[in-house]
């Protein structure tokens, strides 16, 4: 499982934007960014233009740490869709939504993408009605994804949930809020991922 030791906070200011790592936090003036937006350590304030395989380095670490992959894991991924027809960018981002562990915290299940991940490792979710551990397990369109019937009762899942509805689900989820469940009604698209990335700066990194 991929796990930062560190504070995670770090990872959002060393890219410049927030990645949503912190939960709750993250929406609050508490936020890292809100607070400090620079590079942590002591050379962070400094100005660097970066060029070439500088930024296309950039970009491939920040969509790595936006889904809480490791390195290997995510060069996995690249490669499954470089082997598909179409777009491999569009297809990397489009398999990325698609994991478990991140619709999971889509559907407010969880606060963050690493709460989502240890939810799911720990049994605790349920896709059709049977149980999924595999939090890197793609989703299809008609599966109906749910949590145990205990987990509901949890009071910092009813918190995440809440939140999550506060903030709108994604289009391509049907949400039933009452019965804490949700169906995938089709795959994501490119459009339905609006963090700002540009997927073809890491195709052009792993072509090299």
């Amino acid at each position: 499982m991929a796990r930062t030791r560190g504070s995670v906070c770090r990872l959002c200011r060393r890219e410049g934007l927030k990645l949503f790592l912190k939960g709750t936090r993250c929406y609050t003036e508490k936020c890292a960014i809100e607070r400090r937006n620079f590079a942590p350590g002591q050379h962070g304030k400094r100005r660097v233009k970066l060029q070439g395989y500088g930024v296309q380095l950039r970009e491939k670490q920040k969509v790595k740490r936006l889904y809480g992959l490791l390195e290997n894991q995510f060069r996995r991924g690249f490669q499954a869709a470089s082997r598909k027809k179409g777009v491999t960018g569009e297809l990397l981002l489009i398999n990325l939504e698609r994991r478990l562990d991140n619709v999971v915290y889509r559907l407010g299940f969880a606060a963050s993408r690493a709460q989502a991940r240890q939810i799911v490792s720990h049994g605790h979710v349920r896709v059709d009605g049977r149980k999924v551990d595999i939090p890197a397990y793609l989703v299809k369109p008609g599966q109906v994804l749910s949590l145990r019937a205990k987990m509901e009762k949890n009071d910092s899942f009813l918190a995440s949930f809440e939140q999550a509805r506060a903030r709108g689900f994604p289009q391509w989820l049907l949400v039933d809020a009452g019965a804490f469940k949700g169906t995938v009604s089709t795959l994501p698209r490119r459009e339905d991922i609006t963090m700002p990335i540009q997927e073809q700066l890491i195709v052009e990194l792993y072509s090299k």
